[in-house]
């Protein structure tokens, strides 16, 4: 049995970059920064980004396009997919992605579809609205704090 998924909770990057394919397809690809903070052994806090590249097709792509924007907190459930090309210099590059299946908007910045989670189906272009409860904790959770 394989798996492989990716589920990150980050802020949006950059507005997402919306085109269509040669047959129509649309494609949406954006960035999510998603934060580690700890304490050192000095007691000082300290922070670390994670740069993720995001990447939505049809039905999701069009409303990731539509509803993100920089800076909104978001949830995204995918797959990894890593591609490689030799560069100019003829050096072998890689870059990995998450291709997106779902995405649950966190904030309500204005967004009247706040909370609304988008899934794609692959087999189907239209995406699966599931309504997601409200939770109005942000508290960061924390790992000793889990009881198992």
């Amino acid at each position: 049995m394989d798996l492989n998924k990716a589920m990150i909770i980050g802020n949006v990057t950059r507005d997402p970059e919306t085109r269509s394919t040669a047959n129509g397809q649309p494609v949406s690809s954006f960035s999510i920064a998603t934060n580690l903070t700890w304490t050192d052994q000095s007691g000082q806090k300290q922070q670390k980004a994670e740069f993720h590249n995001i990447v939505a097709w049809r039905k999701l792509a069009e409303i990731c396009g539509q509803y993100l924007k920089k800076g909104s907190k978001v949830y995204i459930e995918g797959r990894l997919q890593t591609s490689d090309w030799t560069g100019q210099d003829g050096n072998k590059r890689y870059k990995t992605e998450i291709v997106a299946d779902n995405m649950i908007m966190l904030d309500s910045k204005g967004a009247t579809t706040n909370n609304n989670s988008y899934a794609q189906n692959n087999q189907d272009s239209e995406p699966v609205i599931q309504q997601e409860e409200e939770n109005n904790d942000d508290e960061e959770i924390k790992v000793e704090n889990i009881p198992f």
